[in-house]
């Protein structure tokens, strides 16, 4: 450059261009990518050198939570940041719109919470000078030395081995790791403070995968575990030392000994710190090599489960955050949750809950949710009071989706559902649910809800004030199908509860047509199936809103799903409780229907049990007890199922037919011979498999002793009644011969359409019963429940795929 070049002025011009935008790839954050051109220029105006380069900027977006405003957000972010242009400003909402909303996996989730490499270096060795790796060898010298100069030493390495960059180094040194595993099998005892430098080297070679083999090679995880045996021992110790001083100093007089103790408790202190500071750096090297299944199961081999469930009952936190990741990383495999139960950890982890400390509060939650799928750990939680602790951190916007899964496990208990009703969760619920407006809603609030509108007491809470009606506004807005579902839930319950749906019922009606969804039609009609109430004009609401037709379109097989099919089942069952009613679905044939729908599923015990609680209901009337008698075949087909495996099926069908013999003679004795039939045929099974032995003797005789046959008089079941004394010769001989008999009963011809040839006896064989079975009329009888009262029917409850 020559001397008048050199001499002119020149300016550095800068030049931003080209801005992008994107978002992160991992973090809550935007991605500005920006080119800088850079020229150097004369005084006259002349470019002299031109550079261009690209830069990156990342902007950080700590305050974004699902709250948010974004587009307040985007304003705020193109403000502060000359580098974005104020017209993308809908741009950045667009972006950070999707951050809002972008779900972390678990990997990531779990990177962002706490990790045992970010532990701290040993604190209780301060030096004063910085250690060079070029003086490797001098530090393994002092080794040698005494206690003092090791902890001196092994302080200088671990500056080395904190500095990632120098561990491929350290690695190629043998003689110095050699040196250091050497140093802490024999000296760890001696010192903590040691043991705890030396065991923190080899923990910052445990946070690479890669260097895994180098630490099991020295053993490192079997001397861990010796550490913590041995510690976990003497804090016992420890303990009982303190205890035994506490008493004495309680007997004898203050002076002397009170000085002793204080002093005791000092030293006390100091240790402990000493040894907490040890176990986690023992127990971060073992998190980290408990990456190789087989390595964990080694672990479990040697109890350290029950070490780190005796470790929870410490104060110091960073501990407890490392214990408390441990047992989550255990608790997913069935031996190590079992073992968590038998020693009561949920008990100890409801002290952590909630707590100030972030990551170990939300280590926490995550280790309950683990738990919380097992069924006696979700008591031991309910017991543990954790219900009202975990209410309170829904408040928490941090920890709300955590806490709100393990109480959803929780609400899967029927047992446990009450526990809420106390606790501030269902208002906290239910302002989530109004401030979501026409959102939709979390899969884990709406579950929640779900669950808990199971349990009566909660129900009330829920229903306070203007809560049902809340409900109900999104339900039919919006056609969410699952406050639906919520609130059919909240409608099978009785009292004040369900009066309040009287003011529903027409909305609900007007639902329940072809032109509306299927699901949220069929969580329509079963709302309107729970409410037996008695002030409530079935007849109208059928008629103003054409229901009928509705009805017995969809009993046909194959016309619908069978969930809403069963639902129109119960449907009809609770509108027969009106005499009116029974009789307009009587005329419309809705009936034969039944019948046919009744054949078809006949292998479905919740069908059948529905449809025969529908001709309970029937024959109950007057007005449509002929037309079920006389003009259909319901009774044969009752008679039929009389017998039926399923308990609620029989005592349906008992009830049914004592009306039906009360009213009708014909039917009435068919009832009587199929009874009497079924009874004997069950009486000479059990008399031909028992053996004629003092027990079968026994068996035969009556509660005084005496036997039923020979002495006495004798009870005789007939299809006709019982017959009391003693029965005449002719009274066998005419039996046997298979004829009527005065007293007796008729022979059951082939052409009974009610006869079961199963169970018949042999013709001649006499049959005594020590059992008299009396029928009831329909005035006397006990009903299994309230009439009006449909048979027991399984809660809603609502299973989402993602959390469990």
């Amino acid at each position: 450059m020559s001397g008048s070049q050199a001499g002119e002025a020149r300016f550095l011009k800068r030049r931003v261009k080209g801005c992008t935008l994107d978002v992160h790839p991992t973090e809550k954050a935007l991605v500005v990518q920006y080119e800088v051109e850079a020229t150097v220029v004369r005084a006259q105006g002349g470019p002299v050198i031109g550079e261009r380069k690209e830069c990156q900027k990342i902007i950080r977006l700590k305050s974004l939570n699902a709250n948010t405003n974004t587009l307040s957000l985007a304003r705020k972010v193109v403000e502060e940041c000359r580098l974005i242009h104020p017209s993308k400003v809908h741009e950045v909402d667009q972006l950070l719109f999707y951050l809002q909303n972008r779900q972390q996996s678990n990997g990531e989730a779990e990177k962002s919470r706490v990790s045992p490499r970010d532990l701290p270096s040993c604190a209780g060795v301060e030096l004063g000078e910085e250690a060079n790796i070029n003086r490797v060898d001098e530090y393994v010298e002092l080794l040698y030395e005494d206690v003092q100069e090791k902890i001196r030493g092994a302080a200088l390495i671990l500056q080395l081995a904190q500095n990632p960059d120098n561990l491929e180094e350290l690695l190629q040194n043998e003689t110095a790791l050699g040196a250091l595993a050497r140093v802490l099998r024999e000296d760890w005892k001696q010192s903590l403070d040691l043991a705890a430098t030396v065991v923190c080297i080899f923990f910052c070679f445990s946070s690479f995968s890669q260097f895994h083999g180098l630490v099991t090679h020295f053993k490192m995880g079997a001397l861990s575990m010796s550490i913590l045996e041995h510690e976990l021992r003497r804090y016992d110790s420890w303990q009982d030392e303190l205890e035994k001083k506490r008493k004495a100093d309680i007997l004898e007089t203050p002076g002397t000994l009170k000085r002793e103790h204080d002093k005791s408790f000092r030293k006390y202190q100091s240790l402990l710190a000493k040894q907490e500071q040890l176990l986690r750096v023992c127990l971060g090297l073992l998190l980290n090599l408990a990456e190789d299944t087989r390595t964990e199961l080694k672990m479990r081999n040697k109890n350290i489960v029950h070490m780190l469930v005796k470790l929870l009952e410490r104060q110091d936190q960073d501990l407890l955050l490392v214990v408390v990741c441990f047992l989550k990383k255990l608790s997913i495999f069935l031996e190590n949750k079992n073992d968590m139960v038998e020693l009561s950890a949920v008990q100890k982890l409801s002290r952590l809950v909630p707590g100030q400390h972030e990551d170990l509060l939300s280590t926490t939650l995550r280790l309950l949710l683990n738990l919380s799928f097992d069924t006696e750990l979700r008591g031991q939680m309910v017991r543990a009071g954790l219900v009202p602790k975990l209410s309170s951190l829904l408040a928490d916007e941090a920890q709300r989706q955590l806490s709100m899964r393990v109480l959803y496990h929780i609400s899967m208990d029927d047992p446990s559902k009450a526990a809420f009703a106390d606790t501030d969760c269902l208002p906290q619920l239910m302002r989530m649910v109004s401030e979501s407006g026409e959102e939709k809603m979390d899969v884990e609030l709406i579950s929640l809800c779900i669950n808990l509108a199971a349990d009566e007491s909660n129900a009330r809470v829920i229903c306070q004030g203007d809560g049902l009606q809340l409900l109900m506004k999104r339900a039919l807005k919006l056609k969410d199908v699952l406050v639906m579902k919520m609130i059919r839930n909240l409608s099978q319950h009785g009292g004040d509860t369900k009066s309040l749906f009287l003011d529903h019922v027409g909305d609900l009606a007007a639902r329940i047509s072809e032109s509306e969804p299927e699901e949220f039609a069929m969580e329509c009609l079963g709302t309107l199936a729970n409410l037996t109430l008695p002030d409530l004009d079935w007849e109208l609401v059928l008629k103003e809103y054409n229901l009928v037709p509705y009805l017995k379109q969809r009993l046909k097989p194959g016309s619908a799903e069978d969930d809403l099919v069963l639902e129109v089942v119960i449907m009809i069952g609770t509108v027969s409780l009106d005499d009116s009613c029974a009789a307009m679905l009587a005329k419309s044939g809705i009936i034969p229907a039944l019948i046919e729908l009744l054949n078809a599923r006949q292998e479905d015990d919740e069908f059948v049990c529905q449809i025969v609680y529908v001709f309970y209901q029937m024959v109950f009337h007057e007005a449509t007890r002929e037309v079920i008698v006389k003009d259909t075949q319901a009774p044969a087909y009752l008679i039929d199922l009389m017998h039926d495996s399923n308990a609620a099926i029989r005592r349906v069908c008992d009830n049914t037919l004592d009306i039906i013999a009360e009213h009708d003679e014909v039917w009435g004795k068919k009832i009587q011979n199929e009874k009497f039939r079924w009874y004997n045929g069950q009486w000479l099974d059990m008399v031909e498999h028992r053996q004629t032995d003092e027990a079968g003797e026994h068996f035969l005789r009556g509660p005084d002793g005496e036997p039923f046959c020979g002495n006495g008089a004798e009870l005789f079941y007939t299809a006709d009644g019982v017959l009391s004394g003693d029965a005449s010769p002719d009274f066998y001989s005419d039996f046997q011969a298979g004829e009527p008999a005065r007293n007796g009963f008729p022979a059951r011809t082939a052409s009974d359409p009610t006869s079961r040839s199963s169970s018949t006896p042999p013709r001649g064989q006499c049959f005594v019963l020590p059992l008299v079975r009396v029928l009831f009329s329909a005035s006397e009888r006990q009903a299994p429940g309230d009439p009006g009262e449909p048979p027991d029917r399984e809660v809603s409850r609502h299973e989402d795929p993602a959390v469990a």
